[in-house]
């Protein structure tokens, strides 16, 4: 169920008058988007729709060509320790000498200047995100004999060692099986229960989440749609953003998109909504 704190205060991140190109096609235009503290925000779309453009802007890696995006009313600046960031889970190397709980002090001391020395205090608060994210069966272990859903769990404690106000996920189910997706989602599900950390979760697949997701914001055609999954997630709204019929299929729990065009060859198909 969405958090009830949802929409009580202030935005954490804002858009206003947002837009983004890439050559001489506009990924989007027009965006005002806030996104308040506890919300779990999906972003959904094609490939080429501009998803990880959107995330790039937050993290200060991309310039908007027009409008504002603030983080907590203040201009979005590189490096903020107060986005955390999750990315596409990419199986790491055997022959990597990093133990899990090394991926975790990164976060934890990675962004000072100089070589890291973790001090006790370091230690103590790794030792603490490890707990957090349920990694300590295998935190001393190479985390290139780690799991995908296993490394996945780290990179979540990585991502909250600076204690963001806001979390960034990019992907962070691709690949993994559906035990370790469920327990990924609930990883980041909790932390913005606890803390009241705004998510922005990027997906191509939004049924693994779709129980806890507040708001969609669906990027097609250099077009958006914003709202509550029964919102968005319906044919005559995705119809309209594509400018083609769209069938939304809902069967036990989950959501199908039919006749989806594609970015590439104009076929259509069908997928499990993205």
């Amino acid at each position: 169920m969405p958090n009830p704190a949802s929409g009580s205060s202030d935005p954490v991140l804002e858009f206003e008058g947002g837009e983004l190109g890439f050559g001489d096609r506009t990924l989007w235009t027009g965006l005002d988007l806030a996104v308040r503290p506890g919300e779990f925000l999906a972003v959904l779309g094609p490939n080429g729709s501009g998803k990880t453009s959107l995330l790039k802007t937050i993290l200060g890696q991309q310039r908007l060509d027009a409008g504002t995006v603030t983080l907590a009313g203040r201009p979005i600046s590189r490096g903020d320790r107060r986005v955390g960031y999750i990315p596409q889970q990419k199986l790491i190397s055997p022959g990597t000498p990093l133990r899990g709980r090394d991926l975790v002090t990164l976060g934890v001391n990675g962004h000072r200047f100089g070589l890291p020395i973790s001090t006790r205090a370091d230690r103590e608060r790794v030792d603490e995100l490890i707990m957090d994210v349920g990694a300590q069966a295998f935190a001393n272990q190479p985390v290139g004999t780690l799991s995908g859903g296993e490394q996945q769990r780290l990179r979540v404690g990585q991502a909250l060692a600076g204690d963001p106000l806001l979390l960034l996920c990019d992907e962070p189910l691709l690949s993994l099986d559906l035990q370790h997706q469920r327990g990924v989602s609930e990883l980041i599900d909790k932390r913005r229960r606890t803390h009241n950390t705004a998510v922005v979760f990027v997906t191509h697949d939004v049924n693994p989440v779709l129980d806890v997701v507040d708001r969609i914001l669906y990027l097609a055609g250099g077009q958006f749609r914003q709202g509550s999954p029964d919102e968005v997630l319906r044919s005559d709204v995705l119809s309209e953003l594509y400018g083609t019929p769209v069938d939304v299929i809902r069967n036990r729990g989950r959501v199908i998109v039919a006749g989806v065009p594609d970015a590439h060859d104009h076929h259509d198909h069908n997928e499990v909504i993205s």
